[in-house]
């Protein structure tokens, strides 16, 4: 089954893991802007990453037949950083119209701390200004619930964000519902350790229906699996789940869901 993962950081895996991917149905990701594996000291580090996400990714993913998009921020874990986040944020521009931008993320919340909050919220005035779609970044573990409960609360108290066009990604089984009551989007991030695993992704989507939901591997610095999604697939087809409803969750949704990109209309190719 053809699928897209809507969240995986390739700049952080090895270029056999493309072959994989490719081998096991993925014909497109989506990359978020991420941390490094250790802070970056300059607004010239965070553009040659952009540049690294628009030009030389999409080239690496292009030799398996896997579509890269990207997204762009100064990610949370960095975001402490406000007069370095300003700098990035209003560099930022320089990239939104390259074919395989998507929008501003993977803004969040890492801590729960004031500069967070001021660098997340001025996030979402680019944004805003741009008319771009967003990924949000949740706390982990301890900290999940009451950040994810600060980031909504930031999201719902400006009129003029779309919520259609908001992804609010790693959701566990206590902050699913109210992102979506709220009408956003979820991403179930599937993790060996963290998070989620594919077991309890699906038992979300039986409990909560398949509309606005989406499943990502993540796929980053630390312990992580790129082929999560296709675990996901299997655990569905096991519980006897139809190959609509999985089409759906791990093709469709992504593509309704990017489609609101302007560029990702453009440019993506379906099969």
């Amino acid at each position: 089954m053809d699928y897209i993962d809507p969240h995986i950081h390739m700049v952080s895996r090895i270029t056999d893991d493309y072959e994989t991917l490719s081998r096991m149905g993925c014909v497109a990701v989506s990359e978020p802007a991420f941390w490094a594996g250790y802070d970056r000291g300059s607004v010239d580090g965070f553009r040659d990453y952009f540049r690294q996400l628009t030009e030389v990714e999409p080239k690496r993913a292009a030799n398996y037949g896997i579509q890269l998009f990207c997204w762009l921020c100064i990610n949370a874990k960095e975001a402490e950083n406000v007069a370095l986040s300003r700098e990035v944020i209003a560099m930022i521009p320089e990239f939104l119209d390259h074919p395989n931008v998507l929008g501003i993320g993977e803004i969040g919340l890492n801590k729960n701390t004031k500069n967070e909050s001021i660098t997340f919220l001025e996030h979402l005035e680019l944004a805003i200004k741009y008319e771009q779609s967003i990924l949000i970044h949740t706390p982990h573990l301890a900290d999940k619930y009451q950040g994810t409960r600060m980031i909504l609360d930031m999201l719902s108290d400006d009129s003029r964000i779309n919520r259609d066009r908001v992804l609010v990604d790693h959701v566990e089984e206590h902050t699913i519902g109210e992102v979506l009551d709220r009408g956003f989007w979820a991403g179930m991030t599937l993790y060996p350790v963290s998070k989620c695993t594919p077991e309890r992704a699906v038992d979300m989507i039986e409990m909560y229906g398949p509309e606005r939901l989406m499943a990502n591997s993540a796929g980053d610095w630390g312990p992580s699996k790129p082929t999560a999604v296709p675990d996901l697939i299997f655990e569905m087809r096991r519980r006897g789940h139809s190959e609509t409803l999985i089409r759906k969750i791990v093709y469709d949704n992504p593509i309704e869901f990017f489609s609101q990109s302007p560029n990702f209309n453009n440019h993506f190719q379906s099969r």
